[in-house]
Protein backbone atom coordinates (compact mmCIF):
# COMPACT_ATOMS: atom_id res chain seq x y z
CA UNK A 1 0.00 0.00 0.00
CA UNK A 2 1.44 3.39 -0.98
CA UNK A 3 1.93 5.85 1.87
CA UNK A 4 -0.63 8.36 0.55
CA UNK A 5 -3.34 5.68 0.27
CA UNK A 6 -2.58 4.49 3.77
CA UNK A 7 -2.79 8.05 5.07
CA UNK A 8 -6.15 8.50 3.37
CA UNK A 9 -7.57 5.24 4.73
CA UNK A 10 -6.37 6.14 8.24
CA UNK A 11 -7.93 9.59 7.91
CA UNK A 12 -11.25 8.20 6.67
CA UNK A 13 -11.43 5.71 9.53
CA UNK A 14 -10.60 8.29 12.18
CA UNK A 15 -13.26 10.62 10.72
CA UNK A 16 -16.57 8.73 11.14
CA UNK A 17 -18.55 12.00 11.15
CA UNK A 18 -18.09 15.55 9.88
CA UNK A 19 -17.25 16.62 13.44
CA UNK A 20 -14.36 14.18 13.62
CA UNK A 21 -13.13 15.11 10.14
CA UNK A 22 -12.97 18.79 11.05
CA UNK A 23 -11.24 18.10 14.37
CA UNK A 24 -8.67 15.84 12.69
CA UNK A 25 -7.94 18.47 10.02
CA UNK A 26 -7.60 21.18 12.67
CA UNK A 27 -5.04 19.04 14.51
CA UNK A 28 -3.06 18.61 11.28
CA UNK A 29 -3.16 22.35 10.66
CA UNK A 30 -2.09 23.21 14.20
CA UNK A 31 0.93 20.93 13.76
CA UNK A 32 1.83 22.96 10.64
CA UNK A 33 1.59 26.26 12.51
CA UNK A 34 -1.86 27.42 11.38
CA UNK A 35 -3.66 29.88 13.66
CA UNK A 36 -7.35 29.47 14.53
CA UNK A 37 -9.52 32.56 14.07
CA UNK A 38 -12.84 32.97 15.87
CA UNK A 39 -15.90 34.41 14.14
CA UNK A 40 -16.77 36.36 17.29
CA UNK A 41 -13.38 38.10 17.51
CA UNK A 42 -11.61 40.78 15.47
CA UNK A 43 -9.19 39.33 12.92
CA UNK A 44 -5.66 40.44 12.21
CA UNK A 45 -4.14 38.55 9.30
CA UNK A 46 -0.89 39.21 7.47
CA UNK A 47 0.95 38.29 4.29
CA UNK A 48 2.53 34.89 4.74
CA UNK A 49 -0.03 33.97 7.42
CA UNK A 50 -1.78 30.60 7.85
CA UNK A 51 -5.28 30.48 9.32
CA UNK A 52 -8.48 28.46 9.73
CA UNK A 53 -12.04 29.22 10.83
CA UNK A 54 -14.37 26.60 12.31
CA UNK A 55 -18.13 26.67 11.70
CA UNK A 56 -20.40 24.47 13.83
CA UNK A 57 -17.56 22.01 14.44
CA UNK A 58 -18.49 20.36 11.14
CA UNK A 59 -17.30 22.86 8.52
CA UNK A 60 -13.99 24.64 8.06
CA UNK A 61 -12.42 27.38 5.95
CA UNK A 62 -8.63 27.23 5.73
CA UNK A 63 -6.56 29.95 4.07
CA UNK A 64 -2.97 31.03 3.53
CA UNK A 65 -1.99 34.51 2.37
CA UNK A 66 0.68 34.87 -0.30
CA UNK A 67 3.68 37.14 -0.47
CA UNK A 68 1.97 39.94 -2.40
CA UNK A 69 -0.99 42.08 -1.38
CA UNK A 70 -4.24 40.21 -0.99
CA UNK A 71 -6.03 43.23 -2.41
CA UNK A 72 -5.09 42.48 -6.01
CA UNK A 73 -4.42 38.81 -6.77
CA UNK A 74 -7.71 37.10 -5.94
CA UNK A 75 -8.64 33.89 -4.18
CA UNK A 76 -7.70 30.38 -5.32
CA UNK A 77 -10.43 28.25 -3.76
CA UNK A 78 -10.90 24.50 -3.49
CA UNK A 79 -14.29 23.41 -2.19
CA UNK A 80 -15.33 20.01 -0.80
CA UNK A 81 -17.75 18.70 1.82
CA UNK A 82 -17.38 16.85 5.11
CA UNK A 83 -20.66 14.92 5.36
CA UNK A 84 -21.63 11.54 3.92
CA UNK A 85 -24.97 9.69 3.62
CA UNK A 86 -25.94 7.41 6.47
CA UNK A 87 -28.14 7.10 9.55
CA UNK A 88 -28.67 9.62 12.34
CA UNK A 89 -29.91 8.36 15.71
CA UNK A 90 -33.19 9.96 16.83
CA UNK A 91 -33.89 11.39 20.29
CA UNK A 92 -35.31 8.86 22.77
CA UNK A 93 -33.94 6.13 20.51
CA UNK A 94 -34.43 2.98 22.56
CA UNK A 95 -37.01 0.53 21.23
CA UNK A 96 -37.89 -2.91 22.61
CA UNK A 97 -39.02 -5.64 20.26
CA UNK A 98 -39.15 -9.41 20.91
CA UNK A 99 -36.35 -9.34 23.46
CA UNK A 100 -34.14 -7.12 21.25
CA UNK A 101 -32.91 -3.63 22.13
CA UNK A 102 -33.12 -1.49 18.99
CA UNK A 103 -32.29 2.10 18.07
CA UNK A 104 -34.71 4.42 16.30
CA UNK A 105 -32.86 6.02 13.37
CA UNK A 106 -33.44 8.52 10.58
CA UNK A 107 -31.86 8.35 7.15
CA UNK A 108 -29.41 11.19 6.42
CA UNK A 109 -29.00 12.05 2.74
CA UNK A 110 -29.21 9.38 0.06
CA UNK A 111 -27.33 6.23 1.11
CA UNK A 112 -27.61 2.91 -0.72
CA UNK A 113 -29.53 1.52 2.21
CA UNK A 114 -29.11 -2.22 1.68
CA UNK A 115 -25.30 -1.87 1.88
CA UNK A 116 -25.70 -1.05 5.58
CA UNK A 117 -27.22 -4.45 6.35
CA UNK A 118 -25.42 -7.44 7.89
CA UNK A 119 -22.26 -5.73 9.04
CA UNK A 120 -21.00 -4.48 12.42
CA UNK A 121 -21.75 -0.81 13.03
CA UNK A 122 -20.31 1.68 15.51
CA UNK A 123 -21.61 5.04 16.76
CA UNK A 124 -20.01 8.49 16.69
CA UNK A 125 -20.89 12.18 16.72
CA UNK A 126 -21.07 15.06 19.15
CA UNK A 127 -22.70 15.56 22.53
CA UNK A 128 -23.67 18.85 24.18
CA UNK A 129 -23.69 19.09 27.98
CA UNK A 130 -24.58 21.59 30.68
CA UNK A 131 -22.35 24.60 31.33
CA UNK A 132 -22.40 27.75 33.44
CA UNK A 133 -23.55 29.77 30.41
CA UNK A 134 -26.91 28.56 29.04
CA UNK A 135 -26.08 30.06 25.63
CA UNK A 136 -22.83 28.12 25.35
CA UNK A 137 -23.19 24.44 26.28
CA UNK A 138 -20.09 22.30 26.51
CA UNK A 139 -19.19 20.39 23.38
CA UNK A 140 -17.79 16.84 23.21
CA UNK A 141 -16.83 14.66 20.27
CA UNK A 142 -17.50 10.99 20.89
CA UNK A 143 -16.50 7.85 18.99
CA UNK A 144 -17.79 4.54 20.34
CA UNK A 145 -15.38 2.59 18.16
CA UNK A 146 -16.85 -0.82 18.92
CA UNK A 147 -19.13 -3.12 16.87
CA UNK A 148 -22.20 -2.49 19.00
CA UNK A 149 -24.97 -2.21 16.38
CA UNK A 150 -26.23 -4.33 13.48
CA UNK A 151 -29.05 -4.11 10.92
CA UNK A 152 -30.04 -7.69 9.99
CA UNK A 153 -31.51 -8.78 6.67
CA UNK A 154 -34.60 -10.95 6.55
CA UNK A 155 -33.61 -14.52 5.65
CA UNK A 156 -34.28 -15.59 2.07
CA UNK A 157 -36.55 -18.38 3.41
CA UNK A 158 -38.89 -15.67 4.72
CA UNK A 159 -38.68 -13.55 1.58
CA UNK A 160 -38.16 -15.68 -1.52
CA UNK A 161 -38.33 -12.59 -3.77
CA UNK A 162 -35.45 -10.79 -2.08
CA UNK A 163 -33.04 -11.23 -5.01
CA UNK A 164 -35.58 -9.61 -7.33
CA UNK A 165 -35.30 -6.41 -5.35
CA UNK A 166 -37.05 -5.34 -2.16
CA UNK A 167 -38.44 -1.93 -1.25
CA UNK A 168 -37.14 -1.11 2.21
CA UNK A 169 -39.26 0.76 4.76
CA UNK A 170 -36.99 3.27 6.50
CA UNK A 171 -38.96 3.17 9.74
CA UNK A 172 -39.26 -0.62 9.89
CA UNK A 173 -36.37 -2.31 8.12
CA UNK A 174 -33.37 -0.13 8.98
CA UNK A 175 -33.43 -0.11 12.78
CA UNK A 176 -30.21 -1.56 14.23
CA UNK A 177 -30.13 -3.93 17.17
CA UNK A 178 -27.86 -3.15 20.13
CA UNK A 179 -28.33 -6.31 22.14
CA UNK A 180 -30.71 -8.57 24.03
CA UNK A 181 -32.73 -7.65 27.08
CA UNK A 182 -31.30 -8.95 30.35
CA UNK A 183 -32.53 -8.78 33.94
CA UNK A 184 -30.36 -5.69 34.50
CA UNK A 185 -31.72 -3.87 31.44
CA UNK A 186 -33.10 -0.35 32.00
CA UNK A 187 -34.61 1.29 28.95
CA UNK A 188 -34.32 4.87 30.20
CA UNK A 189 -31.19 6.55 28.82
CA UNK A 190 -29.74 3.23 27.69
CA UNK A 191 -27.72 4.80 24.86
CA UNK A 192 -26.83 7.89 26.85
CA UNK A 193 -25.36 5.72 29.58
CA UNK A 194 -23.06 4.15 26.99
CA UNK A 195 -22.11 7.61 25.72
CA UNK A 196 -21.56 9.04 29.21
CA UNK A 197 -19.30 6.13 30.11
CA UNK A 198 -17.30 6.70 26.93
CA UNK A 199 -16.87 10.41 27.76
CA UNK A 200 -16.54 9.97 31.54
CA UNK A 201 -19.38 12.40 32.21
CA UNK A 202 -22.68 12.24 34.07
CA UNK A 203 -25.78 11.16 32.13
CA UNK A 204 -27.79 13.99 33.68
CA UNK A 205 -25.35 16.53 32.23
CA UNK A 206 -26.17 15.53 28.64
CA UNK A 207 -28.54 18.00 27.00
CA UNK A 208 -28.61 16.67 23.43
CA UNK A 209 -26.59 14.88 20.76
CA UNK A 210 -25.89 14.47 17.04
CA UNK A 211 -25.01 10.77 16.80
CA UNK A 212 -24.60 8.65 13.68
CA UNK A 213 -24.01 5.03 12.76
CA UNK A 214 -20.86 4.16 10.85
CA UNK A 215 -19.18 1.01 9.58
CA UNK A 216 -16.88 -0.52 12.16
CA UNK A 217 -14.54 -2.19 9.64
CA UNK A 218 -11.67 -0.08 8.32
CA UNK A 219 -11.06 0.61 4.63
CA UNK A 220 -8.41 -1.18 2.59
CA UNK A 221 -6.76 -1.36 -0.80
CA UNK A 222 -7.67 -4.26 -3.08
CA UNK A 223 -7.11 -5.62 -6.57
CA UNK A 224 -4.30 -7.67 -8.12
CA UNK A 225 -2.01 -4.63 -8.04
CA UNK A 226 -3.72 -3.03 -5.02
CA UNK A 227 -4.93 -0.36 -7.41
CA UNK A 228 -8.27 0.30 -5.69
CA UNK A 229 -9.27 1.87 -2.37
CA UNK A 230 -12.41 0.57 -0.64
CA UNK A 231 -13.73 2.59 2.28
CA UNK A 232 -16.64 4.46 3.76
CA UNK A 233 -16.87 8.24 3.22
CA UNK A 234 -14.63 8.48 0.14
CA UNK A 235 -17.35 10.88 -1.02
CA UNK A 236 -16.20 13.46 -0.13
CA UNK A 237 -13.58 13.23 2.60
CA UNK A 238 -11.02 12.02 0.06
CA UNK A 239 -11.13 15.47 -1.56
CA UNK A 240 -10.99 17.21 1.83
CA UNK A 241 -7.90 15.12 2.59
CA UNK A 242 -6.05 16.00 -0.63
CA UNK A 243 -7.06 19.65 -0.25
CA UNK A 244 -5.35 19.82 3.14
CA UNK A 245 -2.29 17.98 1.81
CA UNK A 246 -2.05 20.33 -1.17
CA UNK A 247 -2.38 23.46 0.93
CA UNK A 248 0.46 22.31 3.19
CA UNK A 249 2.55 21.36 0.13
CA UNK A 250 2.15 24.86 -1.28
CA UNK A 251 3.49 26.65 1.79
CA UNK A 252 6.63 28.70 1.12
CA UNK A 253 6.17 28.31 -2.65
CA UNK A 254 6.02 32.05 -3.38
CA UNK A 255 2.38 32.00 -4.50
CA UNK A 256 0.36 35.19 -4.92
CA UNK A 257 -3.09 36.06 -3.62
CA UNK A 258 -4.87 33.88 -1.08
CA UNK A 259 -5.24 30.10 -1.12
CA UNK A 260 -8.52 28.87 0.36
CA UNK A 261 -9.88 25.44 1.24
CA UNK A 262 -13.61 25.52 1.99
CA UNK A 263 -14.98 22.37 3.61
CA UNK A 264 -18.77 22.62 3.83
CA UNK A 265 -21.16 20.42 5.77
CA UNK A 266 -24.63 19.18 4.75
CA UNK A 267 -24.01 18.84 1.01
CA UNK A 268 -25.83 15.52 1.06
CA UNK A 269 -29.06 17.17 2.22
CA UNK A 270 -29.03 20.29 0.06
CA UNK A 271 -26.50 22.61 1.76
CA UNK A 272 -29.17 24.94 3.18
CA UNK A 273 -27.64 25.28 6.65
CA UNK A 274 -25.44 27.87 8.33
CA UNK A 275 -22.45 25.60 7.67
CA UNK A 276 -23.51 24.58 4.16
CA UNK A 277 -22.50 25.91 0.76
CA UNK A 278 -25.88 27.63 0.41
CA UNK A 279 -24.98 30.11 3.13
CA UNK A 280 -22.76 33.22 3.32
CA UNK A 281 -20.14 31.28 5.32
CA UNK A 282 -17.41 31.36 2.67
CA UNK A 283 -18.29 34.81 1.34
CA UNK A 284 -18.12 36.25 4.85
CA UNK A 285 -14.68 34.75 5.47
CA UNK A 286 -13.29 36.08 2.20
CA UNK A 287 -14.63 39.57 2.85
CA UNK A 288 -13.20 39.59 6.37
CA UNK A 289 -9.80 38.64 4.99
CA UNK A 290 -9.84 41.73 2.78
CA UNK A 291 -10.95 44.04 5.59
CA UNK A 292 -8.41 42.67 8.06
CA UNK A 293 -5.67 43.34 5.50
CA UNK A 294 -6.69 46.98 5.34
CA UNK A 295 -8.85 46.69 2.22
CA UNK A 296 -12.45 47.69 1.61
CA UNK A 297 -15.54 46.35 -0.13
CA UNK A 298 -14.32 47.60 -3.50
CA UNK A 299 -11.11 45.58 -3.00
CA UNK A 300 -13.26 42.56 -2.15
CA UNK A 301 -15.15 42.75 -5.45
CA UNK A 302 -11.89 43.30 -7.35
CA UNK A 303 -10.55 40.12 -5.77
CA UNK A 304 -13.61 38.12 -6.75
CA UNK A 305 -13.06 39.13 -10.37
CA UNK A 306 -9.57 37.62 -10.19
CA UNK A 307 -10.62 34.45 -8.34
CA UNK A 308 -11.12 30.83 -9.36
CA UNK A 309 -12.78 27.91 -7.60
CA UNK A 310 -12.32 24.17 -7.99
CA UNK A 311 -15.33 22.27 -6.64
CA UNK A 312 -13.98 18.79 -5.88
CA UNK A 313 -16.31 15.86 -5.28
CA UNK A 314 -16.96 12.32 -6.51
CA UNK A 315 -17.58 11.38 -10.15
CA UNK A 316 -19.17 8.26 -11.63
CA UNK A 317 -16.53 5.98 -13.12
CA UNK A 318 -17.56 3.48 -15.80
CA UNK A 319 -19.19 0.47 -14.13
CA UNK A 320 -17.76 -2.95 -15.08
CA UNK A 321 -21.22 -4.54 -15.36
CA UNK A 322 -23.39 -1.58 -16.32
CA UNK A 323 -21.46 0.45 -18.88
CA UNK A 324 -24.71 1.46 -20.60
CA UNK A 325 -25.40 3.83 -17.68
CA UNK A 326 -22.62 6.18 -18.85
CA UNK A 327 -22.63 8.68 -21.68
CA UNK A 328 -21.35 6.95 -24.86
CA UNK A 329 -18.51 9.40 -25.59
CA UNK A 330 -17.50 10.78 -22.17
CA UNK A 331 -16.39 7.80 -20.12
CA UNK A 332 -14.39 8.33 -16.89
CA UNK A 333 -12.01 5.57 -15.83
CA UNK A 334 -10.55 4.91 -12.39
CA UNK A 335 -6.87 5.87 -12.08
CA UNK A 336 -6.96 8.00 -15.23
CA UNK A 337 -6.95 11.36 -13.50
CA UNK A 338 -9.44 14.03 -12.38
CA UNK A 339 -12.85 14.00 -14.05
CA UNK A 340 -14.19 17.33 -15.31
CA UNK A 341 -17.95 17.30 -14.72
CA UNK A 342 -20.14 19.08 -17.28
CA UNK A 343 -23.88 19.81 -17.44
CA UNK A 344 -25.77 21.90 -20.00
CA UNK A 345 -28.29 22.71 -17.25
CA UNK A 346 -25.51 23.92 -14.92
CA UNK A 347 -25.86 21.12 -12.41
CA UNK A 348 -22.09 21.63 -12.48
CA UNK A 349 -20.35 25.00 -12.85
CA UNK A 350 -17.88 23.94 -15.54
CA UNK A 351 -17.91 25.97 -18.76
CA UNK A 352 -15.43 26.30 -21.63
CA UNK A 353 -13.39 28.99 -19.88
CA UNK A 354 -13.14 27.28 -16.50
CA UNK A 355 -12.45 23.91 -18.15
CA UNK A 356 -9.64 25.48 -20.18
CA UNK A 357 -8.13 26.93 -17.00
CA UNK A 358 -8.28 23.58 -15.22
CA UNK A 359 -6.76 21.75 -18.19
CA UNK A 360 -3.88 24.25 -18.18
CA UNK A 361 -3.28 23.50 -14.49
CA UNK A 362 -3.36 19.73 -15.18
CA UNK A 363 -0.87 20.12 -18.02
CA UNK A 364 1.43 22.17 -15.81
CA UNK A 365 1.24 19.43 -13.14
CA UNK A 366 1.63 16.57 -15.69
CA UNK A 367 -1.71 15.15 -14.54
CA UNK A 368 -4.14 13.49 -17.01
CA UNK A 369 -7.77 14.55 -17.09
CA UNK A 370 -11.07 13.23 -18.44
CA UNK A 371 -14.68 14.36 -18.80
CA UNK A 372 -18.05 13.27 -17.48
CA UNK A 373 -21.48 14.20 -18.83
CA UNK A 374 -24.68 12.42 -17.81
CA UNK A 375 -26.60 10.43 -20.37
CA UNK A 376 -29.20 12.78 -21.85
CA UNK A 377 -32.01 10.51 -20.68
CA UNK A 378 -30.86 10.34 -17.05
CA UNK A 379 -31.07 12.88 -14.26
CA UNK A 380 -27.70 13.42 -12.58
CA UNK A 381 -26.66 14.78 -9.23
CA UNK A 382 -25.14 18.11 -8.31
CA UNK A 383 -22.69 19.39 -5.73
CA UNK A 384 -21.43 22.52 -3.94
CA UNK A 385 -20.14 24.22 -7.11
CA UNK A 386 -23.40 25.73 -8.45
CA UNK A 387 -24.62 26.49 -4.92
CA UNK A 388 -21.41 28.35 -4.04
CA UNK A 389 -21.59 30.27 -7.32
CA UNK A 390 -24.95 31.71 -6.30
CA UNK A 391 -23.14 33.42 -3.39
CA UNK A 392 -19.76 34.07 -5.04
CA UNK A 393 -19.96 34.97 -8.75
CA UNK A 394 -16.50 33.73 -9.71
CA UNK A 395 -15.14 31.40 -12.37
CA UNK A 396 -15.52 27.79 -11.23
CA UNK A 397 -15.04 24.22 -12.44
CA UNK A 398 -16.53 21.02 -11.02
CA UNK A 399 -14.23 18.02 -10.90
CA UNK A 400 -14.26 14.65 -9.17
CA UNK A 401 -12.48 11.37 -8.62
CA UNK A 402 -13.85 8.47 -10.69
CA UNK A 403 -15.68 6.18 -8.26
CA UNK A 404 -17.75 3.03 -8.06
CA UNK A 405 -20.63 2.44 -5.63
CA UNK A 406 -21.06 6.11 -4.74
CA UNK A 407 -23.19 6.47 -1.58
CA UNK A 408 -22.65 2.83 -0.62
CA UNK A 409 -21.31 2.15 2.85
CA UNK A 410 -18.17 0.98 0.97
CA UNK A 411 -17.17 3.17 -1.96
CA UNK A 412 -14.31 2.56 -4.38
CA UNK A 413 -11.75 4.89 -5.95
CA UNK A 414 -8.27 4.56 -7.47
CA UNK A 415 -4.92 4.69 -5.69
CA UNK A 416 -3.29 6.69 -8.50
CA UNK A 417 -6.13 9.19 -8.55
CA UNK A 418 -5.37 10.30 -5.01
CA UNK A 419 -1.84 11.17 -6.13
CA UNK A 420 -3.15 12.93 -9.24
CA UNK A 421 -5.48 15.07 -7.17
CA UNK A 422 -2.81 16.00 -4.64
CA UNK A 423 -0.48 17.03 -7.47
CA UNK A 424 -2.96 19.12 -9.44
CA UNK A 425 -4.39 20.96 -6.41
CA UNK A 426 -0.86 21.61 -5.13
CA UNK A 427 -0.01 23.10 -8.54
CA UNK A 428 -3.15 25.24 -8.41
CA UNK A 429 -2.22 26.61 -4.98
CA UNK A 430 1.35 27.38 -6.11
CA UNK A 431 0.30 29.64 -8.98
Amino acid sequence: MCSLSKELIDFLYSSPTAFHAVENIKNILRTEGFEELKECQRWQVNSGGKYFVDKNGSALVVFTIGEESVNFDGFKIVGAHTDSPGFRIKPNPEMISNNYIKLNTEVYGGPIINTWFDRPLAIAGRVCTKSDNPLKPNYHIVNINEPIAYIPNLAIHMNREINKGVELNKQVDTLPILGLITEEFEKDNYLLKIVSKQLSIEVDDILDFDLYLYEFEKGTTFGVEKEFISSSRIDDLSMAFVGVKAMINSLNSGFKGTNVLALFDNEEIGSTTKQGADSPMLSNVLERIIYSMGGNRENFFMNLANSFMISADGAHGIHPNRSEKNDPTNIPYINKGPVIKISANQRYTSDAESIAIFKNICNKANVPYQTFVNRSDMMGGSTIGPISSSHLPIKSVDIGAAMLAMHSIREVMGVKDIEYFENVITEFYKI
